[in-house]
């Protein structure tokens, strides 16, 4: 019996999530005060957020899930949740509040490969 290879068009189920949420991100009309870009090695995103201090406003990390919101003594309250294709490294990733814009980078988190080896016998 002999075996072939065939090439099938593979696609792994994150990679389908992740063009879905550009094809949204495409379709629809970024907010205004809001904008997303991304390169190999983060995600960037910018929020303007006037008159609010770094001292009412939580940036929280979570796997693939970022969460900002402000306090409840800030002027202007802001809550909002953000779930992107990958998971954040949250030691590498920074949060600046300057002019009232918020800038946040967030480092993607290098996949680990759960390969195991096995020995020929």
């Amino acid at each position: 019996m002999l075996f072939a290879p065939v090439a099938t068009a593979y696609r792994r189920p994150a990679l389908h999530s992740f063009e879905r949420f550009l094809d949204e991100v495409m379709r629809t009309p970024s907010q205004p005060g809001q904008s997303f870009a991304q390169d190999e090695k983060a995600y960037n995103l910018r929020f303007d957020m006037p008159g609010i201090s770094r001292e009412q406003l939580s940036v929280q990390i979570e796997d693939h899930i970022v969460r900002i919101q402000t306090t409840a003594d800030a002027p202007r309250q802001y809550k909002g949740s953000y779930e992107l294709p990958q998971a954040i490294d949250a030691q590498l990733s920074s949060a600046k509040l300057e002019n009232g814009v918020l800038t946040l980078t967030l480092t993607k988190q290098v996949p680990v490969s759960r390969a195991t080896a096995l020995s020929i016998q």
